[in-house]
Formats: structure tokens, C-alpha cells, sequence
């Protein structure tokens, strides 16, 4: 794929992810604007994301983004970063009224929703591809930055499978730029706030293991939320200590979203893809990361999730 080429003629250029935007969705919007922004000086781009973390304020371009989604006149390019249009929300319209759609993803459940796809699950994050996409001449350090805190972000500070030798090297040429790399793996990847280790304290606490103690679950319910006064950006990183506890193939944790609704992560190692138990539920994600939304209450959900991941476990032992 060619971005510029994508962008001929463009006046006006719309870049959106998905909802819930994590780190590598919000790097990887911001710096493709700023990448455009530089090639394509008289072109009006606009990012449109639900609000994200402000762990991610010091990225260039944080505080344009859009989260109001006001009424827009058509873009002539839209872009659909980090996820197909499904995953979009509100943004959603823009990409159905734009002239052309781009779809730039590592989702291995995206089949491709835009005009114009550039789908690679093999690679670790979407800021990668972004990587891959640019021409490097035109990288700076900002935009380095954006790239890098997308890439830490989805490969666990690259220690997830999907880092490759390639993905370390662009690492480190990304450093390069002169950031200071440490401080950003440590402010938006490891460090919490006091009531985010409170409710990560409370999730683990009351987690249940089962399936032989392979498999763990552990629920926040809207009432404790309330009460600890968090929202779903503090729900960051439980899914993963949870997975990180010995002997755990599959770790799942939910979080009430409404009434008999949750938003679904699911964390696992070699025995499980939960891409495909997400999938069946309506979600997607990764062979090791995925997620979902189901209905019901908190033990309808988890019965009708072990029934699946169960039978991922017997197809690893077969």
C-alpha cells in the first residue's frame, strides 16, 4: 500500500480505531495523521476516537482528537485504524459516507472492511504496519514516539508472541529519535493509580479457577465499580496478571457494562486460541488476546465460555 497514492486529490482525510482505544489504536491513528499531516499539507485531517487514556496525553495530536462526533460532511478518504468498521462506534457513519475507505489492521478476525485493506496478523501491532507504511525519511520523533508506545502497548513491552526479530529492530531504531523510552514503558504501560490497584487487588482476590485449575475467571460488577468510582480504562492490565499466575492456560475477566452485559478479555498461551472462542460470541482479536461482548448474568457467561475453551484444551491434548 501506498498512503500518499491512497490520499491523491484528498481534501478532506478522516482517521478513526476502535472503541475502547487501547495504546496501539491511539498511536497508531495519531501518527498516521501527523504522517499525512507532513506529505499533505493542504489536505483537512480530522481523528475522530471515543476518549482515551491520558496516559497517552503526551503524544502529539491527543488533545484534536474528535470524541464528539458531531455531523461531517463526507471525507473523501476515511481510515479504519486497528480494527474492521464493526468496531468503529460512533465513527462508524463517517466510514460508511466517506468516497474512499482504507482499513489498515492486524486483527486476525478482520477480513478486510474498507475499499482499500492492508491486513497483517502476523505482525505484532498496527503501529507496525504504520511503521512498515511511511516513508522513512519522513519519520521525526514524535511520530516515532506514537509508533513505539503502540508497539510496547500490544506486544507486552515485546514480550508477547507476536514479537518478531523485525519488530525489535524497528524498536530500536524508533528509540533512535531521542525519547525517553523507559519513562513511557513505565507512565502508560506498568504504572497504575492507586484505586487501579485497588480494583486489580479486588479482581484477583475474588478470582475462581477451573477446568483443573487451568483456567481462571475473575468479574467486577457495575456496583463495585461505583464504588471504587472507576470506569473501563481502569480495567487495563487485570486480564493479564491474572493470565500471568502459574499454571494458567486461559484467563478471563469481565467487567459489567449495562444491564446482563459484559465486556469480555481473554488472555491464553499455546493450548487456547481465544480469537476463535471470542469469535463465537461476536468478538475476535488474536490467537493469544481477544475479546468480546456477552449478555446475560456473570455464570451464564462463564458456563457458556468454558464450554469452548474446554474444548480448546482437549484439541491441544489430542
Amino acid at each position: 500500500m501506498n498512503l500518499i497514492q491512497e490520499c491523491k486529490d484528498a481534501r478532506r482525510i478522516g482517521i478513526s480505531g476502535h472503541v475502547r482505544p487501547d495504546g496501539d489504536c491511539v498511536g497508531a491513528v495519531l501518527s498516521l495523521r501527523m504522517y499525512l499531516q507532513k506529505c499533505l499539507p493542504e489536505a483537512e485531517i480530522k481523528v475522530f476516537l471515543e476518549k482515551p487514556s491520558e496516559i497517552f496525553r503526551e503524544i502529539r495530536g491527543f488533545d484534536e482528537i474528535d470524541s464528539r462526533f458531531p455531523e461531517e460532511e463526507p471525507f473523501d478518504v476515511f481510515f479504519s485504524m486497528d480494527c474492521d468498521d464493526t468496531r468503529l462506534g460512533e465513527a462508524e457513519k463517517y466510514f460508511r459516507a466517506a468516497g474512499k475507505t482504507v482499513n489498515i489492521d492486524h486483527h486476525i478476525s478482520n477480513t478486510g472492511a474498507g475499499d482499500v485493506n492492508y491486513i497483517r496478523p502476523e505482525v505484532g501491532s498496527t503501529c507496525e504496519l504504520v511503521y512498515d507504511l511511511i516513508d522513512q525519511e519522513k519519520l521525526d520523533r514524535d511520530m516515532a514516539m506514537a509508533i513505539y508506545i503502540g508497539m510496547i502497548h500490544d506486544t507486552g513491552v515485546f514480550q508477547y508472541a507476536n514479537t518478531t526479530p523485525a519488530t525489535m529492530e524497528k524498536g530500536a531504531k524508533l528509540i533512535s529519535y531521542g525519547f525517553d523510552f523507559s519513562r513511557l514503558i513505565r507512565e502508560t504501560f506498568y504504572q497504575k493509580t492507586y484505586v487501579q490497584s485497588q480494583i486489580m487487588g479486588r479482581a484477583l482476590l475474588e478470582s475462581i479457577r477451573f477446568l483443573d485449575n487451568r483456567c481462571i475467571v475473575s468479574g467486577i460488577s457495575r456496583r463495585t465499580m461505583e464504588f471504587y468510582d472507576v470506569g473501563s480504562k481502569d480495567m487495563d492490565g487485570i486480564v493479564n496478571q491474572l493470565r500471568n499466575i502459574e499454571g494458567i492456560s486461559c484467563a478471563i475477566f469481565m467487567y459489567e457494562t449495562g444491564v446482563q452485559e459484559y465486556k469480555v478479555s481473554l488472555r491464553s498461551d499455546e493450548s487456547v486460541n481465544v480469537a476463535e472462542v471470542a469469535a463465537y460470541f461476536g468478538g475476535g482479536g488474536h490467537a493469544r488476546a481477544a475479546g468480546c461482548i456477552m449478555h446475560g448474568n456473570f455464570y451464564d457467561c462463564i458456563n457458556n465460555l468454558s464450554l469452548h475453551v474446554e474444548e480448546q484444551l482437549k484439541k491441544s491434548e489430542a
